[in-house]
């Protein structure tokens, strides 16, 4: 019987270095997408699987929130930090993939550190990819966060005079630490999530069920 394509159950991937580390995990599942998939090159962005009821899409990372949360696509891969920052009602999250990991940090000038206690803050400008997440984090703490929304590039901002304060995500810390800029305040850990929207969920929960334990056996063997 041939699945038809509405019917099909969409898979969203980010693409770049968190496809590289889904790869085992898919195999792992037994999804193995059509050869095209794992070239970088490829301008092609929905790809077969070994299943013909699945189909796996590559879209970028903060997109693959959207897709699925709209239903564009019914289960997805996507960082902690995306989830934090759209914080879409119709996100399901039912499991930590272990891989991407990073925080999420405020970060300074080191000259600005030795004038000023970051505690003390009552009113910031920053640039960040996360305005949102940003902004419920600072009022937290009883500060009022102007956030300037900037997709890449963060650290160059405070020595063009943009901001004097970035958050951005940190893995190593040597993106800031050569651009003369140290982390001040983590805001969270990062990694990588299995979602599923939340109506697929309901009305779909044979298949939608098969895929969450398949990964869930994938990243926890014993359990």
């Amino acid at each position: 019987m041939t699945t038809k394509p509405e019917q099909k159950l969409i898979f969203a991937v980010p693409k770049g270095r968190i496809l590289r580390e889904v790869a085992p995990l898919l195999t792992a599942c037994d999804i193995l997408p059509e050869a095209e998939f794992m070239d970088e090159d490829s301008r092609k962005l929905r790809f077969t699987t070994n299943h013909p009821e699945l189909d796996i899409i590559r879209v970028r990372a903060f997109d693959v929130a959207t897709f699925v949360a709209y239903g564009g696509a019914q289960l997805g891969v996507v960082g902690s930090d995306a989830v934090e920052e759209f914080n879409y009602t119709e996100l399901y999250s039912p499991l930590d993939l272990g891989i991407g990991t990073c925080r999420l940090s405020v970060a300074m000038p080191e000259a600005d550190l030795k004038a000023e206690d970051p505690s003390k803050w009552s009113h910031i400008r920053v640039a960040t990819k996360y305005p949102s997440l940003t902004a419920r984090h600072f009022a937290k703490r009883g500060v009022q966060a102007e956030c300037i929304k900037l997709n890449g590039a963060m650290e160059i901002a405070p020595a063009l005079g943009l901001v004097r304060r970035i958050v951005d995500l940190v893995s190593t810390g040597s993106t800031l630490k050569a651009n003369n800029l140290v982390e001040v305040e983590k805001i969270l850990d990062v990694s990588s999530r299995l979602i599923v929207n939340r109506s697929a969920f309901k009305t779909r929960p044979e298949e939608t069920g098969r895929w969450i334990e398949a990964f869930r056996q994938a990243v926890y063997p014993q359990s």
